[in-house]
């Protein structure tokens, strides 16, 4: 009698450790470049809203603030805890491969979110076509201005990737109006930045027709500086890119001539970490639909956050 009591608690338990091995609960890790970005800060929450509907898997993320050895020292700290995935926004795009290839070769499933880097150990990489972004803004502009014109240029962080090809793709079309000048400003995708940076502009007597910011927040800054020295924004042709709710209200009060709508990620991230949890195959690249955003078409289009 004792041995079948024995028996029946061995498998009993048998079945709970079964049972707790395919109830495991998954580790979803994001590292993050820099949360004062608001970008920055709606990817993080939309991948955390994104499992909410998964409970057998548990959030967490961390602030690099901006700085690359503290962006790839969390990276570190991820492995070391044995998350199953990590998702990184980074903003350079040499500095983290080794760790991220040492991530993925100890079967951590990768996510490269938005800006790329140059390396190919990592599972996927989530993005839009940042040239074709910048087509967009460029293509818009030169038709605005006939062909004629001061442009101001606002760049992002120089190591990022998506700064890289965005311009590439802006200057590509500016290259085709030889009466267009181009002017260059770097705001790192953050509005405090851009203020600095738009002061100086002003400060200088540089007056321009239009303006291609590679993010709304910058644009922001610059809408906000202008104000300041009672520059009308309607007066100057302004595309942003992300399309944020600010960026709706400006292009609806017509302060704000248009916004290219470029998606967070953060439900496909999701996606694509639960799938790898259920072993199904993922692609390698991944690419989200850009669109631009004018007084046409605001009233039909939901903003990112």
């Amino acid at each position: 009698m004792k041995r079948l009591i024995g028996i029946i608690l061995f498998f009993s338990y048998l079945a709970t450790s079964l049972l707790s091995a395919e109830t495991k609960q998954r580790v979803v890790a994001f590292a993050q470049d820099d949360m004062s970005n608001d970008f920055r800060k709606a990817q993080v929450s939309s991948v955390e809203k994104a499992l909410q509907q998964y409970p057998d898997t548990k959030f967490i993320y961390k602030n690099a603030k901006g700085q690359t050895s503290l962006l790839i020292h969390q990276i570190e700290q991820f492995i070391t805890m044995g998350v199953d995935a990590i998702v990184v926004g980074t903003n350079d795009e040499s500095a983290v491969v080794p760790v991220i290839a040492k991530a993925y070769d100890q079967n951590i499933t990768m996510i490269i979110l938005d800006r790329g880097i140059k390396g190919d150990r990592f599972t996927t990489f989530i993005h839009s076509d940042n040239v074709n972004i910048g087509q967009i803004g460029g293509e818009y502009i030169a038709k605005r201005l006939g062909g004629k014109g001061t442009v101001l240029l606002f760049e992002g962080l120089q190591k990022a990737d998506v700064t890289q090809l965005r311009s590439q793709g802006f200057l590509s079309v500016m290259q085709k109006y030889p009466d267009i000048k181009v002017i260059k400003r770097t705001g790192n995708y953050l509005r405090k930045d851009a203020i600095k940076e738009m002061e100086k502009v002003v400060a200088e007597g540089i007056k321009v027709d239009a303006i291609f910011s590679e993010s709304d927040s910058m644009l922001s800054g610059v809408r906000s500086v202008l104000k300041r020295y009672s520059i009308d924004p309607a007066s100057i042709i302004m595309i942003g890119c992300d399309y944020t709710s600010e960026a709706k209200k400006a292009i609806i009060d017509g302060t704000q001539t248009g916004s290219i709508l470029f998606p967070l990620g953060g439900k496909e991230s999701a996606m694509i970490a639960v799938d790898t949890f259920n072993g199904k195959e993922v692609p390698k690249d991944y690419v989200i639909p850009v669109e631009l955003i004018t007084s046409e078409n605001v009233q039909n289009a939901e903003p990112i956050f």
